[in-house]
């Protein structure tokens, strides 16, 4: 007679094989480029463009200068930086560059979403109003057309808009080009793939635009450590579905050392658990009584951080069905044949090379490929860690030290 255990054991291995294999099947869609049905509009959408910085006076120059000479009429958009508890010159340097800058000293309510509620409220109140609000880091450079892409989305109808997120210093260090990695795969098989499919994207925290007048409605009120997971669940719960913009691109610095990936992912994992403890039943519930799967496919969004373990449970049940001597004994991991976890591993795998090559990424993006499993593994603790320590809300601000500007860059 098959053991509690063994049950146990059976339905989890179900459920790692079943939610892996779904987003495998999802992210199929993703390697096809599907035209933007769209129509071009001449610009007539005004911007409000919001800069959260916290000491960010190194790098915030070359972002500012790139916003000032947006293709897109200047008088149809401003610039506006919230420096939020700095110490350094970044005020000063932002003033410098022409952008109206809103000074908040506030040690209780630390990080980007409180910093957010309260520049908005502040916006509200101004004389001039605005048809939309776009949200970017110190760190970013954004496409000459970015304002276009946007104008066009807004004029289509769309309320909640996210760009394609590429990485800014990719070939700095091995933890660059991982991010890097991560997030062309992230663009291709994650946003394109549900923008395919006519399914929910998702806000990346960065490169965010938003119609004012939802704002209004729904108000900020997203203080979690992951402001853009909280903003989209919230989004959804109103039937309001993110669209994805891939031709307005916005470039963000990532993490040159372990470490300091290391704390911006628990962060992230911390910020994504709590938001699926609040977000996650309810968005299922709805989901089951109307029967739309783009709300189902919201859930399994809210689901990663378990998926992340889950995943990582396959390699350790790989590893133990077939490299230990005792394989054949450990019934309890026999439920899914050998051939069907490595077939599983291996699309896993392979999906980040052939996103590569579909992207024209140049050939030494590929020795990232030696380190990056390594990249990957380190999300298990990371993603354990946050599981269980999300109700601490302590903001780790990461450093920015690369004055790039837009002109050094030469996108693949």
């Amino acid at each position: 007679m098959r053991t509690l255990f063994m049950l146990l054991a059976d339905a989890c291995q179900v459920i790692i094989f079943a939610v892996t294999a779904y987003q495998i099947f999802i992210s199929l869609a993703g390697f096809r480029r599907k035209a933007d049905t769209g129509r071009k509009h001449a610009p007539n959408r005004t911007f409000a463009i919001l800069v959260a910085a916290h000491n960010e006076e190194k790098v915030i120059g070359p972002l500012l200068d790139n916003l000032n000479r947006l293709d897109y009429p200047k008088d149809l958009y401003d610039v506006f930086v919230v420096a939020d508890n700095c110490t350094d010159g970044t005020a000063r340097t932002a003033a410098s560059f022409g952008a109206t800058v809103m000074e908040r000293f506030d040690k209780v309510r630390i990080g980007k979403g409180y910093a957010m509620g309260w520049v908005l409220e502040r916006l509200w109140q101004r004389e001039r109003q605005y048809d939309a609000v776009l949200v970017f880091d110190a760190d970013n450079l954004v496409s000459a057309g970015f304002l276009r892409e946007m104008n066009d989305k807004l004029s289509d109808g769309h309320r909640v808009i996210q760009s394609y997120v590429e990485t800014k210093n990719p070939y700095d260090s091995w933890v660059s080009l991982s991010y890097a990695i991560t997030y062309w795969f992230i663009n291709r098989m994650w946003q394109q793939a549900r923008h395919n499919w006519g399914m929910v994207s998702t806000l990346a925290g960065t490169g965010m635009c938003f119609e004012a007048n939802l704002l209004k409605e729904m108000g900020w009120n997203a203080t979690s450590l992951t402001e853009d997971v909280e903003f989209t669940a919230r989004c959804i719960e109103r039937e309001i579905y993110p669209t994805w913009a891939p031709d307005a691109i916005v470039y963000d610095e990532k993490p040159v050392t372990l470490a300091s990936s290391v704390r911006q992912r628990l962060r992230w994992m911390r910020g994504h658990t709590d938001c699926a403890r609040r977000f996650m039943l309810p968005l299922f519930v709805r989901a089951m009584r109307t029967r739309k799967f783009a709300l189902f496919d919201a859930v399994m969004y809210l689901f990663q951080p378990i998926r992340f373990l889950f995943v990582a449970a396959v390699w350790v049940m790989s590893y133990l069905q077939l490299a230990t001597p005792l394989s054949e004994q450990v019934e309890v991991l026999r439920l899914v044949p050998d051939w069907a976890w490595i077939a599983l591993n291996a699309a896993l795998f392979l999906q980040f090379p052939l996103v590569m090559a579909i992207e024209k990424r140049p050939l030494k993006s590929y020795l990232g490929l030696i380190l990056f499993p390594v990249f990957q593994f380190t999300w298990f603790p990371i993603t354990l860690v946050g599981l269980f320590t999300f109700n601490k809300k302590t903001w780790n601000h990461t450093v920015h030290t690369r004055a790039i500007r837009i002109e050094d860059i030469n996108r693949p």
